[in-house]
């Protein structure tokens, strides 16, 4: 899986960083995503689908490797 985040897009919601805290956090100066992981461990994907499916600007898009 590799991870691509639109920054744009981010409205700062902050759903991704509680979904998948290990592979997103948010920027101190104005919320937008800020991506840690592109490519997150096995144990990590069904928290970054979730991330992925509530991000109400939809920012954050996924592929399989």
């Amino acid at each position: 899986m590799k991870i691509t985040v639109d920054e744009d897009k981010c409205c700062g919601a902050g759903s991704c960083v509680l979904a998948a805290p290990e592979v997103f956090d948010q920027r101190d100066e104005d919320g937008v995503v800020v991506l840690l992981e592109a490519e997150p461990a096995q144990h990590l994907r069904a928290a970054v689908r979730e991330a992925a499916d509530v991000c109400p600007a939809a920012a954050i898009a996924l592929s399989e490797a």
